[in-house]
């Protein structure tokens, strides 16, 4: 059974600049779209304007100060926000997009059971705190898609979030929620530094952020270990009624920036496990949020691995040879959340 993908975008993402040589630059999102125009299943494809997030959505996330300042480099040709991300007169509009394509992504998906949405906004989200922007985000796209989720209603919300990164600025968004179980797998130690194993948020949020650092090096079958064994069976325990994806690129194995060696072959199978997991907890989405990934070949044939694996429908891939480490590492993190799921949760790491 092939489904549908509905993609959301905007042409004034593609205005906002970082600076001379910057890796997160226009041609990222140029790249993806020239992909889609030769994607063989184009038919499927049904393209949705994005719409400028409004500024209640944003501060659900972000506080006025923070909104402020982004809203006032529209004054100025370049403004630097902090030794890796900078601004032009466009970079506040194309944020304010961003944001709003990850919700209209999440609003289509949410209206429309059984149908994966993709935001393929700029600048990416994930790294941006409640009062700062960092590591190229302006405003952090798939928290306000998030929060709008749980503002209408929403009781659980999944995050998973695979870029090269660990997501700071969306497992602290959320860290004291129950409200929105984060799951992150990124290379570690790396950018930001966070991302630890045992981050499992705090307070009501104790036990609701899986954090999963893995060295540089790692490859498909990993990453597939740690969705079959890790993220799986905490979905499928937690029953969300939404899963968002944090859909970054930069564990290609292309990839300027990262270490990592996941192929395309690898995000398709991560799109399919995360598709099974919609159907068996009858949650909507997934809805994928784009981030980062800095080849532009290896961007685009992630962005492809995930519409083929939309397409191709909810299926598991056969389970990869157990990797030790990534055992060892997933039984600590077992160990770490047992006492607010019980001692079977992963089943496959004792």
């Amino acid at each position: 059974m092939q489904q549908r993908t509905i993609v959301v975008t905007d042409s004034q993402c593609l205005l906002h600049r970082n600076g001379q040589g910057h890796p997160e630059r226009p041609e990222r999102l140029e790249a993806i779209l020239t992909m889609l125009s030769d994607y063989e299943h184009k038919e499927q494809l049904e393209y949705i304007p994005a719409r400028n997030a409004h500024h209640e959505e944003l501060l659900r996330v972000h506080t006025a100060e923070h909104i402020q300042r982004i809203n006032e480099t529209a004054r100025q040709s370049f403004t630097r926000l902090d030794p890796d991300t900078s601004t032009n007169a466009y970079s506040s509009s194309a944020a304010y997009k961003a944001a709003g394509a990850a919700v209209v992504a999440t609003l289509q998906a949410c209206a429309q059971p059984g149908i994966s949405t993709f935001s393929l906004g700029r600048p990416p989200g994930h790294h941006a705190e409640r009062d700062r922007a960092m590591g190229f985000c302006l405003f952090n796209n798939v928290a306000v898609a998030a929060a709008t989720a749980l503002s209408q209603g929403m009781q659980r919300v999944m995050i998973l979030d695979w870029d090269l990164h660990h997501g700071n600025g969306t497992m602290h968004t959320f860290a004291k929620s129950p409200d929105v179980l984060f799951c992150s797998l990124h290379q570690s130690p790396l950018y930001p530094g966070s991302g630890k194993i045992d981050e499992i948020g705090t307070g009501a949020g104790a036990g609701y952020s899986l954090n999963v650092p893995l060295p540089g090096g790692c490859g498909d079958d990993i990453y597939v270990q740690v969705l079959l064994d890790a993220v799986l069976p905490l979905g499928l325990a937690y029953k969300p009624e939404l899963i968002l994806v944090s859909a970054g690129f930069d564990a290609h194995e292309r990839d300027p920036i990262g270490g990592m060696q996941v192929t395309g072959a690898g995000f398709y199978h991560m799109t399919r496990i995360m598709t099974t997991l919609a159907l068996e907890t009858g949650a909507y989405g997934p809805v994928f949020v784009l981030e980062g990934g800095y080849d532009l070949t290896g961007l685009s044939e992630g962005v492809r691995a995930c519409l083929l694996g939309v397409a191709d429908g909810p299926d598991l891939p056969a389970r990869p040879e157990t990797d030790s480490a990534t055992r060892t590492t997933l039984s600590t993190a077992a160990k770490l959340l047992s006492p607010y799921w019980g001692e079977d949760l992963f089943h496959n790491t004792g």
